[in-house]
């Protein structure tokens, strides 16, 4: 089982500091260039070994029998330089400058880009867990936590629709003025069987 502890860190490969490369390329550019480029593969096999690209290790082979030819052409001309024709000290001048150009001005651009592009390696944080809750804390929270969602959400109040007419509410009738027009009837109906009442004696009496 995994825990909660922090993630093993990944061994990461060191930059040099600048003065170090600036020493670095300052040794092999003279190497090679005190070498009449016969040592032109030393810079390229640094800088497949930092790299690590197929194309700087490509690159390496190229050098490296460009240097073999270049040395075997060396040793096949004449100790003489009277007896080297023009064009053969030519040839070797062109071949030794081209070198030269080449393997100095690549091995330092891929260089210098390779580590602008790896940068100063970040600072590594570790990564916080929370830790999981206890047996007795879920139990205490639980209880809390309850009430909490069943609690009623307020009401929406609806707003009117501005498109729609109001509808005014009926005016009930007042309740006093019905209750006397209801108490003057009776009035009149207690009026009218008393005069009922005397008039019914009356016509006995005579």
């Amino acid at each position: 089982m995994h825990g909660y502890g922090p993630m093993p860190q990944q061994p990461t490969t060191p930059r040099p500091s600048p003065a170090t490369l600036t020493t670095v390329r300052v040794i092999l550019v003279a190497l090679t260039v005190l070498s009449c480029g016969l040592l032109g593969w030393a810079p390229m096999l640094r800088l497949a070994i930092v790299t690590r690209r197929p194309r700087d290790w490509f690159l390496l082979v190229v050098v490296l029998a460009l240097n073999i030819g270049l040395f075997a052409f060396i040793m096949a001309t004449p100790d003489d330089p009277d007896q080297m024709s023009d064009a053969a000290a030519l040839f070797m001048m062109l071949w030794i400058l081209g070198l030269l150009a080449g393997v100095i001005t690549y091995y330092l651009y891929a260089e210098i880009r390779h580590y602008n592009t790896l940068g100063a390696p970040a600072p590594y944080s570790t990564p916080v867990h929370p830790a999981p809750p206890l047996p007795y804390q879920q139990q205490h929270l639980a209880p809390h936590q309850q009430p909490q969602q069943h609690q009623p959400q307020p009401q929406q109040h609806q707003q009117p629709n501005p498109y729609t007419a109001p509808t005014t509410p009926p005016t009930p009738t007042p309740a006093p003025r019905r209750l006397d027009q209801v108490r003057a009837e009776l009035d009149e109906l207690s009026d009218y069987l008393r005069k009922e009442n005397n008039d019914s004696r009356d016509g006995e009496g005579r």
